[in-house]
């Protein structure tokens, strides 16, 4: 039941915002263990003075970041082994690259898990951990 926040710098298209959107959502399903139909984001593009970034610091291959930067946090319900989460870094790197095109070294991804009574899907009735598809 991950729910995730995608921050950019402003001036991409719809076309690839949707691209990044479909990236991130299949990375989850392939590699994290998600539902297929457990899709909820947040995209915000910034302006270039509201997304703060350094280019080098811990950058992959020790690339500098360009202004392709992207950082998705992702809030989970639960906590994933080391190798999953691995697996989901470079299959979302690797999906990414494919389309709409971001370099691996412009990915930054944060996790943080919570308990499944932090959640409410909808009617104000507090998630009890079971998964009810309609």
């Amino acid at each position: 039941m991950p729910m995730s926040r995608v921050s950019l710098l402003k001036g991409k298209s719809p076309e690839y915002l949707q691209a990044l959107s479909d990236a991130l959502h299949q990375a989850l399903v392939d590699a994290y263990e998600v539902p297929l139909l457990d899709r909820f984001q947040v995209i915000h593009q910034h302006e270039a003075n509201e997304l703060v970034f350094n280019r080098n610091y811990l950058s992959h291959q020790d690339k500098p970041r360009s202004d392709d930067f992207v950082l998705i946090q992702i809030t989970a319900g639960r906590q994933r082994s080391a190798a999953t989460k691995q697996a989901f870094y470079q299959r979302l790197v690797s999906l990414l690259a494919a389309s709409p095109g971001i370099r691996a070294e412009d990915v930054m991804v944060i996790i943080n898990t919570t308990a499944a009574e932090d959640w409410s899907f909808s009617g104000g009735v507090m998630y009890d951990g079971v998964a009810r598809y309609g």
